[in-house]
């Protein structure tokens, strides 16, 4: 591979990272424990049935649950269903 690749690639490699960066308006902790919440409703979230025991048990808002899927999606540790909604494909839900 020659260097201009290998600049691309890495260049690549960055901005696929960047694009996994927790939200600033939660922490590890709050990552940890919506992931623990989102395993006990069987990993899926797709309706509002789904979202609001993840926010009971976590005490996150809807925008901060929101926030946290996008990091999921965007880390790979989750995927999109076809009939719309999340689930998270890592951990307990692996």
């Amino acid at each position: 591979m020659n260097m201009r690749k290998f600049g691309f690639v890495i260049a690549g490699m960055s901005l696929l990272a960047a694009c996994a960066l927790p939200p600033q308006s939660v922490s590890q902790q709050d990552i940890a424990n919506y992931e623990a919440a989102v395993a006990s409703i069987d990993c899926s979230m797709v309706h509002e049935s789904d979202y609001l025991p993840v926010e009971l048990q976590t005490g996150l808002t809807r925008e901060q649950v929101k926030d946290i899927t996008k990091y999921e999606l965007a880390a790979g540790n989750a995927e999109a269903l076809p009939e719309g909604g999340v689930k998270l494909i890592t951990g307990a839900c692996a």
